[in-house]
């Protein structure tokens, strides 16, 4: 994921400190990068980058030498505006491929449009196409430097961290648009992504402001796109919209990272929210907690989802729990990352539908193992229309 925003260092800084990874490479003044600082996040296959342009103009006297610096789809002189007009956020969603030109080729021939013709960096091949919006999704095939992410960048000793939180993986990246049907039928027939779920605003569970919403996925699922629409003439503003306003547009609402401990990993960075980590979304009602043994009932053994302890603990972190009939999911969301009512992070884990090898050892886990929450829709958007109610966000 790479993000436009204000402040590279700063911000990269922030959500090292909040989310437990380490910075691992940067491209900047000190590498010869005399158009934009850029610093990259790194834990286990998660990788955040964080760009910012040194100003709408060239500095005197210093030119932009590319190679070595990777080219830019969105160029400084473009930075400026998309961060005016959407502040921090998600710029560019980037996925591994066979091959990053044919890729490229394939897009473009089932009517995507290219932002980024296939361009070679070392070993690494990168491309991109339009996503969304102005959200790109990036290409790419080949290696990467050792130790590194893509030539022009230097890499950095991880020191201010010793240890992530266990962040794995991106598990899902959900985007807000005004039209689900056009977005779909784009992105699908651009990427041969299939449908691999859908929910309507009855499945949100609270009619006051709701949401339509399809999850493509990658012939693996390993790669999942939700994408939500609003729905309106509701007794409040449909949260889908309030983003779309505060975004100016349409744009990557969400990104779910998967941990294999979510007690651990939460309760990281439950710590340093005080010390400019970030905050969560309110914790579900007592209620929630009282009826959740209830409602996940018994696992495939004929016992208990979770022990007396773990719902303990489950309380005691804010956690939602789900399941569905192949697996248990446990989920919890971050309040918006910036300053507006926009991106934010999903927190899960997610429990059963392992993969086996022959040998019966395991080697993986279904895509989409316990679903996406959908029996903690209700409660969810209870808190997040509460929040954007005391922000005076979501009137009609």
């Amino acid at each position: 994921m790479e993000f436009i925003c204000g402040d590279a260092k700063n911000t990269a800084s922030r959500f090292a400190n909040g989310f437990g990874m380490p910075i691992v490479a940067k491209s900047d003044m000190s590498t010869g990068n005399y158009e934009y600082a850029s610093y990259v996040l790194r834990s286990h296959d998660l990788v955040f980058t964080f760009t910012a342009p040194y100003g709408d103009q060239q500095i005197p006297g210093k030119a932009f030498d590319a190679p070595p610096h990777p080219p830019l789809s969105l160029s400084r002189e473009e930075m400026y505006p998309f961060f005016r007009s959407h502040g921090l956020a998600v710029k560019a969603v980037g996925v591994f491929v066979a091959d990053a030109a044919l890729a490229h080729e394939e897009c473009i021939t089932n009517g995507g449009i290219s932002k980024l013709p296939p361009t070679t960096l070392g070993k690494t091949t990168m491309s991109e196409v339009s996503l969304y919006g102005d959200v790109h999704l990036r290409l790419l095939s080949g290696e990467r430097p050792e130790g590194s992410f893509l030539p022009g960048y230097e890499p950095i000793p991880a020191g201010q961290i010793a240890d992530t939180f266990g962040l794995a993986r991106l598990d899902h990246c959900v985007g807000n648009v005004p039209s689900l049907l056009e977005t779909v039928n784009y992105v699908a027939a651009m990427t041969g992504f299939h449908e691999f779920a859908e929910f309507t605003a009855e499945d949100v569970g609270t009619l006051d402001s709701g949401l339509n919403s399809m999850v493509l996925a990658s012939n693996n699922e390993m790669v999942l796109f939700p994408i939500n629409e609003p729905t309106h003439g509701t007794k409040r503003k449909s949260q889908i919209q309030t983003y779309l306003e505060q975004n100016e547009g349409p744009g990557v609402q969400h990104m779910a990272l998967k941990t294999d401990d979510i007690f651990r990993t939460v309760a990281e960075m439950r710590a340093r929210t005080a010390m400019g980590g970030f905050d969560f979304m309110p914790r579900p009602s007592e209620e929630y907690y009282r009826n959740l043994p209830e409602r996940l009932g018994e696992g495939e053994n004929g016992e208990a989802v979770f022990t007396a302890e773990e719902y303990a603990r489950i309380e005691e972190l804010g956690l939602l729990a789900d399941k569905d009939d192949q697996g248990v999911l446990l989920q919890i969301f971050t309040q918006p990352l910036g300053d507006r009512s926009t991106c934010f992070v999903e927190i899960i884990q997610r429990m059963g539908c392992e993969i086996a090898d022959e040998d019966g050892v395991v080697i993986g886990q279904r895509a989409g193992c316990g679903g996406f929450g959908k029996g903690n829709f209700s409660e969810l958007f209870k808190r997040i229309e509460e929040f954007e109610t005391e922000n005076g966000l979501n009137d009609v």
